[in-house]
């Protein structure tokens, strides 16, 4: 942390009754001190335990090895597990092969449950099989056989692998739509272990789900499996728990850098949600050589997201017009414009993102990544002032001109590029020129974002002086119903993960590790904002973050 923090740590914010404000207050962390007692225990991860995860890993490498040579449906069950485990990116060339294997033998898959995994998986590494493989399973009046209900695994592969349609599969339509029927109708009947299972899927398919809560749902559910392997198992379950001392040790690191700017006492009016950051950042890459990536995200995260409270709940419209133009100008020197109790968000800033470039400089990467993560952020804050004068002015937008500055503040574009930072050389001057341009993925992407945020948010925000939400532009505009209103928008959120699925089949636009960040951001907030604002009222999604950043699983 640069010594110009200190400077500017102990704030006064001014209360003055001549500054009219718009102000709520959101609760406190409800994390307290937790991760930075969580690092002392060892006993989970030491030189035996990475001796015995080595061990397993060649066995279950052996394993996939192996079973190249086994019928197509016992190999999609092996490789289906290992990604379930999450375990798979040990795996990656071996599933490459298994996979392609099975595509060019697809003439042995007769089965419903065997030809929707193989679908599925095949999609899910940008294979662009064709959706006519489901018409054997419809009657001739295009109805899906009645004979097929019975099973209800070959059901739930039905209905996995239907949420990875594109625009124009009406065959997938028809097919989500009879699965899920079918499936609830069936729910009351199922043993504990089927139920358990088909309720899950239903909450959340494994194509929207981010990796680690899939992994800590499927360690449980899979002794279950008639394909159970005990090694894989073992593995997986240790391999879990030390990836989980990793990101306790990063959240302890992040906590610690939280604290030095004690937001609670100098900026009470902003949300302290690291804990929640840490794991939606955490979403987007898990692995251990992401590690740096994780830090420095949720440490970028966390201070837009004081920019984010600074701008919708405190400021003044003058305040935002100065705080905008200083990070325009991206000048240390600006900070003596401030108003002082926004001098620390933006050296915190500028020293993060010097961090940044002090890393990339040492490992001696190419240092453009840097300039198109601070336009996109630039961006951000001429969209919140935009934001901010419509608040001021009482005016609400078209839904037009709503979505042209909205779809920037929900911050997915910016989050996917920031996000580039850390993986290397991959992540070239190309791919970044192409988010910028807004392609289809992206824009469905900061859709699903969007709208998920204002149908969940919106009644919240109009208790204060807000600016409008989606959901109150598109009323007025059109004269619809709040129910009319949110039903359109959740068909364009569906169409949205359409474009998505169509962006990830190859050929594709970027390399595939790039498209699976901004995969992972779009789940993260399908998980975050499904229900309720779960990032505000994070209470909501405790049991998720504490399942898989507090609680080992037992060995």
């Amino acid at each position: 942390m640069s010594n110009q923090i200190s400077a500017v740590s102990s704030i006064h914010i001014p209360t003055s009754n001549h500054v009219k404000r718009s102000s709520s207050t959101h609760h406190p962390t409800i994390w307290g001190d937790q991760f930075l007692n969580c690092v002392t225990d060892s006993k989970i991860i030491d030189a035996s335990n990475e001796q015995q995860h080595e061990g397993l890993r060649q066995e279950v490498r052996t394993l996939l090895i192996t079973n190249m040579k086994s019928e197509p449906s016992k190999l999609l069950g092996l490789i289906d597990a290992v990604q379930r485990l999450g375990v798979d990116y040990h795996f990656k060339s071996e599933i490459k092969e298994a996979l392609q294997k099975i595509f060019d033998d697809d003439h042995e898959i007769k089965d419903l449950y065997t030809v929707a995994l193989r679908f599925r998986l095949l999609r899910q590494h940008g294979i662009k099989v064709s959706s006519e493989i489901f018409e054997r399973f419809k009657e001739s009046n295009g109805n899906f056989k009645t004979s097929i209900t019975n099973d209800v695994l070959s059901m739930l592969s039905l209905y996995e692998a239907a949420h990875l349609s594109i625009r124009g599969e009406v065959i997938l339509d028809d097919a989500l739509a009879f699965a899920t029927e079918t499936l609830q109708s069936l729910l009351p009947g199922l043993t504990n272990h089927l139920a358990t299972r088909v309720s899950h899927s239903l909450n959340r398919p494994i194509r929207k789900c981010l990796p680690r809560l899939e992994t800590r749902y499927y360690i449980d559910v899979y002794p279950m499996e008639k394909s159970y392997d005990e090694t894989l198992l073992k593995f997986a379950k240790l391999d879990f728990n030390m990836l989980q001392k990793l990101h306790q040790k990063e959240l302890y690191s992040v906590t610690k850098w939280w604290k030095s700017l004690d937001v609670a006492t100098n900026l009470p009016y902003a949300r302290d949600r690291l804990v929640e950051l840490y794991f939606w950042m955490m979403g987007i890459y898990f692995q251990p050589k992401y590690s740096f990536a994780r830090i420095m995200m949720t440490k970028i995260a966390a201070t837009v997201s004081l920019l984010d409270d600074t701008y919708d709940n405190y400021a003044t419209f003058e305040e935002a017009e100065i705080l905008t133009d200083a990070i325009q100008r991206w000048d240390i020197k600006a900070k003596d414009t401030l108003p002082e109790y926004m001098k620390l968000i933006y050296v915190t800033l500028l020293d993060l993102y010097n961090e940044y470039a002090e890393n990339i400089a040492n490992d001696e990467k190419p240092l453009y990544s840097l300039y198109y993560a601070k336009e996109a952020l630039k961006r951000v804050m001429r969209a919140y002032l935009a934001e901010a004068k419509w608040r001021e002015q009482d005016y609400v937008p078209t839904m037009e001109e709503y979505m042209e500055v909205s779809l920037i503040t929900s911050c997915y574009q910016f989050l996917a590029i920031n996000s580039f930072l850390g993986l290397g050389e991959i992540a070239t001057k190309h791919a970044y020129e192409w988010i910028l341009e807004d392609p289809k993925l992206i824009r469905a992407s900061t859709i699903i974002s969007r709208l998920m945020d204002d149908i969940m948010s919106h009644e919240f925000e109009q208790t204060r002086k807000h600016v409008a939400s989606a959901v109150e532009c598109y009323m007025k505009q059109y004269g619809a119903c709040k129910e009319e209103t949110v039903k359109l928008f959740e068909n364009e959120i569906r169409n949205a993960w359409k474009d998505i699925n169509e962006g990830c089949l190859s050929p594709t636009a970027i390399p595939m590790p790039l498209l699976e960040c901004i995969l992972n951001l779009v789940r993260a907030m399908d998980v975050i904002y499904k229900d309720e604002d779960g990032y505000t009222n994070s209470h909501i999604i405790k049991h998720l973050i504490a399942s898989v950043l507090v609680d080992p699983v037992l060995l």
